[in-house]
């Protein structure tokens, strides 16, 4: 419920236990270090980039062995995989692994390279499937491409780009080359390709029949096998055979290793937490005996720091943070509000001198939330859907099983409108008796709503949206008034919060008893006391005239000073338009329930009969999950924006840094340790 106090600690100790002591600030993970900025004369730091880039590069190798095994060796997983988190293991079974680290690294170099093979060989495949594929236009040569003719004969193996025949390869020929009438042409195969030919011709006329035939876009072929076409390809086939066996055998050699993949993601931890430790012991400045590390600690967690490093001989400083120091920020809450801390970060952490706003913002959050949806169903549903996976899965990152409480808690909160409000997936309770079992269905229904229906009377729900608008916009304001109190700053606490309180409730009770108010609230304006308007009208003028008069007091010139002060009173313009945001409540209440109705009329259309049973149950599945998923987005990002632009803009700017301790930032599996916040 409020933001964690942090101190400063500074550390000094023996250089020779820094490693010993740095392996036990990453596996307690309660302190951000940070750069020592001061005068570290006769300092140096260790250069860790070989090593760093050593552990990093075994890490990866591990990481490059496991997706090479999940693609040959799969494991089973459900389709919720991603919400099981990281496997907890107990410290023996890691340290068991790292004792054979050099062996598991091995097995993924071996891994590593089997794959590679396989890519080897599977490039080659392609070649030779290429050559195949070139050779295919002349199967029907009886001789090697290569083959040049004989002494008196010349074989010219070729084709031409475009289709032809016999008649218009003879023709350019003779038209270039009349003497070399003997020639003799064999198609060997045509098409859009174009045409691949064979021509025999005496050795004396070679030149003038190719030149003949060059002009028509006759070429020879990039290749010439030494053998027939045919049993090239055939040798060609024989090859890609034998490389097909040799990744097979390759691919079997690969999921022999399987039986390590539990090891192999060990390991990769266990380098990737080296790397990031060496990371830091490299920014760490150091003497020949000693060495210096600071940060910023949580201060309840300082007395398990200190008692954690008691055995190691060091010096440890610890000190509050300066007002002109902005400390990280870490949030802690109960079960209930830590929910939405995660909306909280989105916008952004607690700046220094700001409140949590995460406990506040809690309630509104999930009461907003379930009035948009408000359907008691659909908030059953995501209500069981959330706590089923919340429970089932307490591996879940932390940030996902936020998110699904938030939605848990939301479920529950649609679950209470839905029954203030009648609607159980609308009104399908309603159209399957009138439907399907003919009954008379009485006005409101056969489940009576417990407060009213909104789409009877949607002036009303309008109406309750505007004043928990309003509550919700006064409690901002009154958080800034606390605030003003808390930092001593009472004049402007009177200013900013009291006149503004004045001058809204005065222009409220005016609007009570109005005729505007009367057409809205359907109220009779009569049965409030004339002295409501009239203390409205006092309070009005009170709030006008101090903010005219105080909003711009922090300038001394009096006409600047009476032009902020009414520029300061336009802004009520504002808080009319803050207001009238709360309306969306309205909007997607309406909305849910609207489309549910429809798609339970849509779905009784056929009336009752067994193909209308089954149409019914068709659409309402479809139709009342598509306009779940919808509305339920919609309560999401429209909740979102209430919380950003109407609440947080009246005291709350945000702007903190998170807090980043250092600690073993795991992969795949996490080691069994203590809590310490």
């Amino acid at each position: 419920m409020a933001v964690l106090q942090m101190q400063k600690v500074s550390i000094c100790a023996l250089k020779r236990d820094r490693k010993a002591i740095l392996e036990k600030l990453q596996s307690m993970g309660i302190m951000e270090v940070s750069q020592i900025q001061e005068d570290t004369q006769g300092l140096e730091k260790m250069n860790t980039q070989t090593a760093r880039s050593m552990f990093e590069k075994n890490a990866a190798s591990a990481d490059m062995a496991l997706g090479i095994l999940a693609e040959y060796v799969p494991e089973k997983s459900s389709m919720f995989a991603s919400l099981e988190g990281k496997k907890l293991v107990d410290k023996a079974s890691f340290e068991q692994a790292v004792e054979r680290k050099d062996k598991i690294i091995s097995v993924a170099s071996s891994v590593i390279s089997r794959q590679k093979k396989i890519g080897e060989y599977k490039a080659n495949i392609q070649k030779l499937e290429n050559q195949i594929e070139s050779l295919e236009p002349w199967m029907n040569l009886d001789v090697p491409m290569a083959f040049r003719g004989t002494k008196k004969t010349a074989f010219l193996p070729g084709s031409f780009s475009q289709e032809l025949t016999l008649e218009e390869i003879y023709g350019m020929i003779l038209e270039d080359a009349q003497e070399a009438a003997g020639a003799d042409v064999t198609i060997l195969s045509s098409g859009k390709d174009g045409t691949y030919v064979a021509v025999l011709c005496l050795r004396e006329d070679e030149e003038k029949v190719e030149e003949a035939m060059r002009k028509g876009g006759f070429s020879k072929p990039s290749q010439l096998t030494a053998q027939v076409p045919a049993r090239a390809k055939e040798s060609l086939l024989n090859q890609i055979q034998n490389l097909k066996e040799e990744i097979k055998k390759c691919q079997e050699e690969i999921s022999r290793y399987a039986y390590e993949r539990t090891n192999l993601r060990l390991v990769s931890d266990y380098f990737r937490a080296r790397a990031q430790k060496y990371e830091v012991l490299g920014t760490l400045p150091q003497s020949r005996s000693a060495f210096l590390i600071n940060g910023y600690v949580p201060k309840k967690a300082v007395g398990a720091l200190e008692k954690a490093l008691d055995k190691f001989v060091m010096s440890m400083e610890v000190e509050d943070v300066s007002e002109d120091e902005e400390a990280p920020v870490l949030l802690k809450n109960n079960k209930f509000t830590e929910s939405v801390e995660g909306i909280v970060a989105s916008f952004g952490l607690p700046a220094k001198g700001e409140i949590d706003p995460t406990a506040i913002m809690s309630f509104f959050y999930v009461f907003f939330f379930g009035m948009m949806l408000s359907d008691a169903a659909y908030g059953i549903l995501v209500f069981l859907v959330c706590f089923i996976l919340v429970k089932k899965f307490p591996r879940m990152d932390s940030s996902m099983r936020k998110s699904l409480k938030l939605f848990m808690y939301g479920g529950l909160s649609t679950l209470i409108w839905g029954i203030l409000f009648g609607g159980y997936f609308g009104d399908a309770i309603d159209v399957v008796a009138r439907t399907f079992f003919h009954v008379n269905v009485p006005d409101g229904g056969l489940i009576k709503a417990l407060w009213f229906v909104p789409l009877n009377d949607p002036m009303k729900l309008l109406l309750y949206s505007m004043a928990f608008g309003l509550i919700h916009l006064f409690t901002g304001l009154g958080i800034k008034g606390y605030l003003l109190v808390r930092d001593k700053k009472y004049l402007d606490f009177f200013c900013d919060v009291v006149l503004w309180y004045i001058f809204l409730i005065g222009l409220l009770l005016m609007l009570i008893p109005s005729s505007l108010f009367a057409s809205i609230s359907q109220m009779d304006p009569s049965a409030f006391p004339p002295a409501m308007s009239a203390a409205g009208k006092v309070l009005a003028v009170i709030g006008l005239v101090g903010l005219v008069l105080m909003s711009g007091r922090s300038s001394k010139n009096v006409v600047l000073r009476l032009a902020l002060g009414l520029y300061d009173v336009y802004n009520v313009t504002g808080w009319l338009s803050d207001v009238l945001s709360y309306s969306r409540l309205l909007a997607l209440g309406l909305a849910t329930g609207v489309i549910a109705s429809v798609v339970n009329q849509m779905g009784s259309m056929l009336g009752d009969s067994i193909p209308g049973a089954i149409v019914f149950i068709l659409v309402f599945i479809v139709g009342h999950t598509m306009n779940l998923a919808i509305n339920l987005l919609g309560a999401y990002v429209h909740t979102n924006r209430l919380q950003y632009v109407e609440f947080f803009g009246k005291f709350y700017e945000g702007g903190g840094k998170p807090f980043e301790p250092f600690f073993a930032n795991t992969k795949y599996v996490d080691v069994k340790e203590e809590t310490y916040l």
